[in-house]
Parts: C-alpha cells; sequence; structure tokens
C-alpha cells in the first residue's frame, strides 16, 4: 500500500525527499505537487514505471507525456532548443509552462511513439526542485487525475483514488486546478496549444 507523507511546500523535509528518490530509483510512481496542479510521475528513464503511468492514465503512447527538469542547462541535454526558444524560455522559467520541443537522443523511445517532440517543464516549486537536484534525472509530469476527470486539488480525493496505484503521495495540502500554458517552441514562432495558469505575452 501507498505511502502519504505530508510535505512543507516551501520547505521540504529531508527524510520526506529521500523517501521519494527511493521509490522513484527503485521505478515507483508518486504524486507530488507542482506549481500548477498535483502530478503523478516516475523516473524518466524507467521504462517499466512509465508504462505504469500509461496504464493509469489509460493514455495512447501517441499523445505527449511531459516531464520536468530543473533549469534550462538540463532541458538542453532532452530537447533541440533553438536561439528565439531559449531567450523565450529563460523569460518564463521557472514556472507554470511546458514548452514543446524537438526530441534529443536523449528521451526515452517509449515516449516518442509516432512523434519527434517532447513537453517539457520547470516548475517554479520547492519540492520538485529537491527532487531533481536529488534525483539527477527528470521526473514525468502528467496531471494526477484518472481518464476523463477534471484537475483535482483535494488531497483527500487524490488519496482515495490513487492509494492503490501509487507507491507514495507527498501531500502538500490543497492543489492548483488550472494546468501550465502549453507553448510549441518546434516552429519559427511560438503556438500556445493550450491556455493555462502561464500568461503568455511574448
Amino acid at each position: 500500500m501507498a505511502e502519504r507523507l505530508d510535505i512543507h511546500p516551501d520547505n521540504p523535509q529531508p527524510r520526506f525527499i529521500q523517501q521519494a528518490l527511493k521509490i522513484l530509483q527503485g521505478g515507483g510512481l508518486i504524486i507530488y505537487p507542482t506549481d500548477t496542479v498535483y502530478g503523478l510521475g516516475c523516473d524518466l528513464c524507467n521504462k517499466r514505471a512509465l508504462q505504469r503511468i500509461y496504464q493509469i492514465k489509460g493514455s495512447d503512447k501517441r499523445k505527449l507525456l511531459s516531464f520536468i527538469c530543473p533549469d534550462l542547462k538540463e532541458i538542453a541535454r532532452y530537447a533541440h532548443v533553438s536561439n528565439p526558444a531559449y531567450k523565450l524560455m529563460r523569460h518564463y522559467t521557472p514556472g507554470p509552462y511546458t514548452f514543446i520541443l524537438e526530441a534529443s537522443r536523449e528521451v526515452p523511445k517509449i515516449l516518442l511513439e509516432k512523434r519527434r517532440t517532447v513537453g517539457i517543464r520547470v516548475p517554479n516549486n520547492a519540492v520538485c526542485q529537491c527532487l531533481l537536484k536529488e534525483l539527477g534525472t527528470p521526473i514525468i509530469s502528467t496531471s494526477a487525475c484518472l481518464p476523463g476527470q477534471e484537475y483535482i486539488s483535494d488531497p483527500e480525493v487524490l488519496w482515495d483514488l490513487f492509494y492503490h496505484h501509487i507507491d507514495l503521495f507527498l501531500d502538500s495540502g490543497i492543489g492548483g486546478t488550472v494546468p501550465s500554458t502549453i507553448l510549441d517552441l518546434t516552429g519559427d514562432t511560438p503556438v500556445v496549444h493550450r491556455e493555462g495558469k502561464g500568461k503568455a505575452d511574448y
């Protein structure tokens, strides 16, 4: 059965971060807070864990699964970033934005079925940043809700829905209900794919 930990949103307890790391490194799934909605995630490099997320979300592998990175330097490892895109991302990160970019060879093939693009975020959230710093690899970031559901902010509802699907819930209290703004940066000009929490005022 999954474990539930009350983690401080601004000053995450190191022992809770370490527990989450052990689960991620072991191929487990966690629910964690972000600067938008609660995320369901795993280690980007663990294929079995990625398959578990697809099963939970009922997602076709052709659909985009995003992941979070600690900074722009890490993004450049997993995606091809043009100079204009880099300038725009530097302005918007960290923050509630997902950037669609051309994938590099570092991205696991399971995320690239019939596509060459990835969605990458640099969240402005202390829990995310601590996890990423310690783990050393990106973390999958898909909304913690089941197919057909709206975004869930209530930790009690999240726990009831997911405790038998996941290994750990990092509970930081009531979450958000507005997802990230998605910006496609694969072309000559940015395209807004989804209007969310981030203001697209480029």
